[in-house]
């Protein structure tokens, strides 16, 4: 369950860091009026691109955590050995 909630998170934090970058609210945060220096750095699109790069990985993260959960699922446990050892007859 642990490793599911994970994973959402992984989607849900990468689409959000691809989206967000490219809207309206990216432009109008407290910092970007606070300091013009500050919004010209945050509204470059190298910036943008950069952020949206890491919302990228983070979906890839996710994948690849979902792939893995789901590949252990159909794995065959061991079989269980003996508990007496086998002793040969002399």
């Amino acid at each position: 369950m642990r490793r599911l909630l994970l994973t959402a998170l992984f989607f849900e934090v990468g689409a959000a860091l691809i989206v967000v970058p490219w809207s309206a609210f990216w432009d109008r945060n407290y910092f970007a009026q606070a300091l013009p220096s500050v919004h010209a750095f945050i509204t470059s699109n190298f910036v943008r691109g950069a952020v949206s790069g890491l919302g990228l990985l983070n979906i890839i993260a996710g994948v690849r955590e979902l792939v893995s959960m789901l590949m252990a699922r159909h794995t065959v446990p061991p079989r269980p050995t003996s508990p007496v050892p086998f002793v040969p007859e002399d």
